[in-house]
């Protein structure tokens, strides 16, 4: 396992790999710090879709976005993210911010011919799908080692169990207690952290083959 608790500037190589990648907004929505995201993912030459599981709604709060979510039904948000590979080939790479790792690990967990995983802020046991993780499907997961969810949830737990099951697998874990450090449009943003996960995850999709 490798699990890196540094903030340093780390450089992705300069020739990057091209892959498809298949990224699940958070519970506040498709924000506009979702998308800039996929932007910069495809401005580095991949390709992204970013689907929206909840029909247009973003929220200003991360509370207001998780009661949308319990209303509607975590299962509907599920069952929307599954509806998206639909038309979508299989050798794709499942992303996923907090709530949107739920559809991300499953689709990676259950759907044959996954490339690897990107789990920002959340991730669940492999046993929430009834399937051991791929073999030879790597994983990358982030997070903040004072997040109130992500380390005072368990979630950091099963991303060290998840981790020691891949074959190829890495954890980051930040300083700090915001949840959704990566995403520029909301007060939680934190451009150090936000800028190191953003060159790792570049470099996970460069030595996808």
């Amino acid at each position: 396992m490798r699990e890196d608790r540094r903030v340093a500037r780390v450089h992705p190589t300069k020739e990057r790999s091209m892959a498809e990648v298949l990224l699940f907004h958070h519970a506040q929505g498709l924000t506009s710090g979702v998308q800039e995201f996929a932007e910069t993912l495809r401005a580095a030459g991949h390709t992204v879709h970013v689907p929206d599981l909840f029909d247009g709604h973003v929220f200003d709060d991360l509370e207001s976005g998780l009661a949308y979510a319990d209303e509607v039904g975590f299962g509907t948000v599920m069952g929307r993210g599954q509806k998206t590979v639909d038309t979508l080939p299989t050798g794709l790479v499942y992303a996923g911010f907090s709530l949107g790792v739920l559809p991300a690990q499953m689709l990676a967990q259950t759907r044959p011919g996954a490339r690897g995983a990107l789990f920002y802020q959340s991730c669940v046991p492999t046993a929430e799908f009834d399937s051991p993780w791929p073999k030879g499907v790597p994983v990358q997961i982030h997070g903040m080692d004072a997040d109130p969810f992500f380390a005072g949830e368990g979630d950091i737990d099963a991303a060290r169990a998840l981790v020691k099951e891949a074959e190829h697998a890495e954890l980051f874990v930040y300083p700090g207690d915001q949840h959704l450090f990566a995403d520029s449009s909301l007060s939680s943003y934190d451009p150090a952290a936000a800028q190191l996960l953003t060159e790792r995850s570049l470099a996970f999709l460069d030595a996808l083959r």
